[in-house]
């Protein structure tokens, strides 16, 4: 019996959680508006920017909307929209949490959106 309740203890103490969430609305509205109302643009790609932060016993990683911050500049650093009529649009945000209570916590932010270029 004290092995059953030895095993049963570390168990809920050692397992880790995962958990997911979509984000489909956009907090990180742009100042561009783009209307798609009439077919002048192609979709050329998807883009991502991903950003992450760690603690260990509730200490270090960023605040929440630096992460937001940071997810968001690697994105728009990986679309690469210079030159041409290119825009940004279906952003969506997606929050990734590792957690091993109450020793690890980890957050990872990832932004996607989809590239339009606009034709002449």
């Amino acid at each position: 019996m004290k092995t059953f309740i030895l095993f049963a203890f570390f168990a809920v103490i050692l397992s880790s959680c995962g958990v997911n969430t979509n984000l489909p609305f956009n907090l990180n509205a742009n100042t561009t508006n783009v209307e798609l109302s009439k077919k002048n643009f192609e979709v050329i790609s998807t883009v991502t920017g991903e950003s992450s932060a760690t603690y260990i016993l509730g200490i270090g990683g960023l605040k929440n909307r630096a992460l937001y911050d940071m997810a968001k500049a690697d994105m728009l650093k990986n679309a690469n929209l210079v030159g041409g009529a290119k825009a940004l649009v279906n952003v969506v945000t997606e929050q990734h949490i590792t957690l091993v209570y109450p020793f690890y916590f980890k957050r990872r932010i990832i932004m996607s959106a989809h590239i339009v270029e606009f034709k002449q």
